[in-house]
């Protein structure tokens, strides 16, 4: 999926052409992972161009610099203001936006706090995440997500994204579309960029934030929508054999929406096919975002711009 520029970005507060968006290559971000970021989709629905879930994306963002001693420098409405201003003054819908806030050039060395806080917003075309229309094809990674007390990860931070890399780069030599981390003990926490659900006798699972998930947006949502449908819910830690037999699974995220996934470390779940409550789920949430269904949960931040066609990876 490579980049699509755009004519603007977002920067400490105005607008910047594309190309000049650029940073220092002794930035600390560079050396030491330093930065916090949101991945939020911007969708084409029937009455327009809408943002999914804003405030909620921006709020984790918050957290996420309030946990590595980040001062943004800017309000929650603030921020979403400068996101709306950012997919309007672009013109492009649906897009993925991209929120980014990270150490920038003053000092090396691993004390971060001298160093400015600089921040941008982007937004561009983006296609299918996950590949697999009929299903991804997965596996259970040798590389464990991180422990707790080590990375925090209800923090969406740039440096958690190299145990990401090493999960995802393993799967795909392996032949897989994407992998799963375990936790430190042994038991289902997330894939490299996705949180995980399964469908086990009528009850639909996911691993509870103990077992060092991101708290995704996307995670909410089906939570949320899975509640209102009258389908039982728990949030418990969960055995990497489960998946094996569950009845459904599936992945959901910004990036990956809500993706059905056919097997797992080549063991076929059920018949291979979408099962029915996660087609359900899935229904309910694109009737949603594309403006089909009602937006009851006021997800949906509407912008000015004309929609186009989405783009296919």
């Amino acid at each position: 999926m490579p980049l699509q520029p755009t004519k603007n970005i977002w920067h400490n507060g105005k607008l910047i052409p594309w190309d000049q968006a650029n940073i220092h290559v002794m930035s600390h971000v560079i050396h030491y992972g330093s930065s916090v970021f949101e991945g939020i989709r911007c969708y084409k629905t029937g009455q327009g161009a809408a943002i999914f879930r804003l405030q909620d994306h921006m709020q984790r963002m918050l957290d996420s610099a309030k946990i590595y001693r980040m001062d943004l420098g800017y309000s929650l409405d603030q921020m979403n203001d400068a996101v709306v201003e950012t997919v309007e003054s672009n013109g492009v819908a649906p897009c993925y936006i991209r929120p980014i806030a990270f150490r920038g050039y003053g000092e090396l060395g691993v004390n971060p706090m001298k160093n400015p806080i600089e921040f941008y917003i982007a937004n561009f075309p983006w296609g299918k995440y996950v590949s697999g229309d009929r299903g991804a094809d997965i596996c259970i990674s040798s590389w464990n997500r991180m422990a707790p007390n080590t990375l925090p990860v209800l923090a969406k931070a740039g440096a958690n994204y190299m145990n990401s890399q090493l999960i995802h780069m393993e799967a795909k030599l392996n032949g897989f579309d994407e992998g799963v981390g375990l936790d430190v003990n042994g038991l289902v926490s997330e894939g490299s960029g996705e949180n995980l659900f399964l469908v086990y006798k009528g009850q639909l699972l996911t691993s509870d934030l103990g077992s060092s998930v991101l708290a995704g947006i996307t995670r909410s949502s089906i939570l949320t929508l899975a509640r209102d449908l009258g389908i039982p819910v728990v949030e418990q830690p969960i055995p990497r054999e489960l998946l094996y037999i569950a009845d459904e699974v599936f992945f959901t995220g910004t990036a990956a929406e809500v993706t059905p996934i056919r097997s797992i470390d080549r063991i076929t779940i059920k018949d291979g096919l979408a099962g029915p409550v996660t087609k359900q789920l899935a229904a309910e949430y694109f009737g949603i975002v594309s403006g089909q269904r009602p937006d009851r949960f006021n997800w949906l931040t509407p912008v000015k711009v004309a929609v186009a066609e989405p783009v296919s990876a």
